[in-house]
């Protein structure tokens, strides 16, 4: 018979070996189970030939990969069907920077709808930005730097614009150079009937809403981490704990706010109830 207190070890040391390894089936889960967003946004100024315009929007992928050529994320973008792409910065990770993952995903979005990017704080952190945009533009990718873009469909046009993310610059006073950035497009943005517009940083959403956007693309919060029932998102760069800003579609003074989760990590290694997102976004008429 074996001793009461050498089964009692034994049971304990069973338990604690499946449970560590349900804890590491956990956290590979949380950083790479792929999950598809979608949203849809309602409006009466969008010209009815944008009706069921579909966009797919990708962020903060931070050198991640997703199966082999990103063979996985590749796939999950490509059963969306998008009219259009947009990445909205942070392709790589400044403190471990690694091109090669993120330029073998653009390369293969170009090839399934018209792919756009603006930058991140980690594109221009890492030193190496300008090496970097010239192999995006070389792949075939717009790269909208502070600049506009007319999107049209049989003669109907909406205003497409871009913005550098504020660390590009040398004053780093984030809504002074977002106002900077901005200033240029009023008499643009106010002309157009529908204005979309891609810029990194969620936390400045009342400054977009200033200038009339009518929806701006974001990603940088990572989805606040790690993501608590009935509280959301916990702790996001340039907003803190508890931020506002993490995941998903807001709507403040007839403006809308899409927030990426994300794709990778970047100082915090783990997402916790917080998977990564392709997110799918429908614009309709209304």
């Amino acid at each position: 018979m074996i001793p009461i207190r050498l089964f009692k070890k034994k049971k304990f040391l069973v338990l604690s070996i499946i449970l560590l390894i349900l804890l590491v089936l956990f956290s590979y889960s949380q950083n790479n189970w792929l999950t598809t967003t979608s949203i849809t946004i309602k409006s009466k100024e969008l010209p009815s030939n944008f009706d069921g315009y579909k966009i797919v929007q990708l962020s903060d992928i931070h050198n991640k990969t997703f199966g082999k050529n990103q063979k996985r994320l590749v796939s999950k973008v490509k059963n969306e069907k998008p009219d259009i792409i947009f990445v909205t910065g942070d392709l790589i990770d400044a403190r471990k920077y690694d091109e090669e993952p993120s330029l073998i995903l653009m390369e293969q979005l170009v090839n399934i709808a018209p792919t756009y990017f603006v930058t991140g704080n980690h594109e221009w952190s890492s030193g190496k930005y300008e090496s970097l945009e010239a192999k995006l533009l070389s792949a075939g990718v717009h790269v909208l730097r502070n600049e506009s873009e007319r999107l049209t469909i049989e003669e109907q046009k909406i205003l497409l614009l871009g913005i550098d993310d504020p660390y590009g610059s040398e004053s780093y006073v984030d809504v002074a150079i977002t106002k900077d950035s901005l200033n240029p497009f009023a008499d643009e943005i106010e002309q157009s009937s529908y204005t979309l517009l891609l810029a990194h940083r969620p936390e400045l959403f009342s400054t977009y809403q200033e200038y009339g956007i009518d929806v701006t693309f974001s990603g940088h919060a990572h989805g606040g981490q790690v993501r608590l029932p009935f509280v959301g998102g916990l702790v996001a760069p340039g907003q803190g704990f508890f931020p506002n800003f993490t995941a998903g579609k807001y709507e403040e003074n007839e403006s809308t706010l899409v927030v990426s989760r994300g794709l990778g990590n970047s100082i915090i290694p783990q997402r916790i109830f917080n998977l990564p997102e392709v997110v799918s976004i429908t614009l309709e008429t209304e």
